[in-house]
């Protein structure tokens, strides 16, 4: 095949997505070298500054070949949200048009991936006293108000996560209504969706920005072996002192931060609560869960091509296969 131009004023947006260990960022990086593209994270964690080998962060080297944009963007003990991270994000995506460039948008956040493509709902603001009150009661206490109140996000609520069940109650408290229902008013998408073929024909000569969403899987015990491998390399690289420095750093304290894979256990483990083969063995565990949860949450975002990673696949590869679903639908937008 011959090399491929992508025109800027149409295709400017290229979202890269999957679940965790699926192999995205290698990907990425092959696909940002051969498009000239700039990469913004959809990663809830990579936000903050130190958690490094336990989010699996673009190392320096990988940062200075591309630019990265929404990584260390705040502190371990700062509040870092959808709403926060679409501003940021639309920012980044603004500054790379304006010099030309495709924005590649990376990541497993679901939630985040749909406010940037699709708005946020309109939820309600923080309620201070009620959040204090909520974050009080376990996570099984609050779950088990969740599926009183709202079952249907109960069904698909992680159980396990604090942070999601005080938001899911804290909604319907101050709206009456479940969060399930609200999120069906998404509102309208954020950035230029797919258009149909009319309006592909309206647009082709126009500066309208386009969008184009590639999900990533791998057969499952492929992807449950590279999750078990990457947890076994990140014990081996320090993850274990790099808790136990952020703890010093007000980790603990803040909801979200704690709710990346694998930091609570780690705390656990540093206060003795838990061995650290216990500790790993849990976290392969809630790492496979989560991979199940994003890949769910993917099965429902709209306009999404699908690409099945095979086992001995390189990211050279797979890259070239993302590239190609890009060159068509710039050919497509050309007629």
């Amino acid at each position: 095949m011959t090399n491929f131009v992508y025109d800027v004023q149409r295709m400017q947006t290229l979202f890269l997505v999957g679940p965790t260990a699926v192999g995205k960022s290698a990907i990425a990086l092959e696909l940002a070298g051969r498009l000239g593209a700039e990469i913004v994270s959809a990663d809830s964690m990579q936000v903050y500054r130190g958690m490094d080998v336990g989010t699996a962060k673009p190392t320096a080297a990988e940062r200075a070949f591309v630019p990265h944009h929404l990584i260390d963007v705040c502190e371990v003990n700062d509040v870092f949200d959808a709403k926060r991270f679409v501003e940021l994000a639309s920012q980044a995506i603004a500054d790379i048009h304006s010099r030309g460039k495709l924005a590649l948008v990376v990541g497993g956040t679901g939630m985040y991936v749909r406010a940037l493509r699709h708005g946020l709902f309109d939820g309600p603001p923080r309620n201070d006293e009620l959040r204090a009150r909520l974050e009080s009661l376990s996570a099984p206490e609050l779950f088990a108000e969740l599926q009183r109140v709202d079952p249907q996000t109960a069904s698909r609520i992680d159980r396990h996560n604090p942070r999601r069940l005080v938001r899911a109650l804290e909604v319907f408290y101050e709206t009456g209504k479940p969060i399930s229902e609200l999120q069906k008013e998404w509102k309208t998408p954020h950035l230029n969706p797919l258009p149909t073929s009319g309006e592909r024909k309206r647009n082709a000569g126009g500066g309208q920005g386009e969008e184009v969403a590639v999900c990533l899987s791998r057969a499952r015990n492929d992807l449950h072996a590279r999750i078990e491998r990457r947890i076994d390399e990140q014990i081996q690289a320090g993850w274990v002192a790099e808790v136990q420095r952020l703890m010093g750093l007000g980790l603990e304290k803040n909801p979200s931060a704690m709710q990346a894979a694998g930091y609570r256990e780690l705390v656990a483990h540093a206060h003795g609560e838990i061995s650290l083969d216990n500790a790993v063995a849990l976290i392969k565990t809630r790492t496979r869960q989560l991979a199940k949860r994003q890949l769910t949450w993917f099965r429902r975002e709209p306009q999404l091509q699908w690409i099945q990673i095979g086992c001995e696949e390189q990211p050279s590869e797979t890259a070239t296969r993302v590239r190609d679903i890009f060159h068509q639908q710039e050919k497509s937008l050309a007629r």
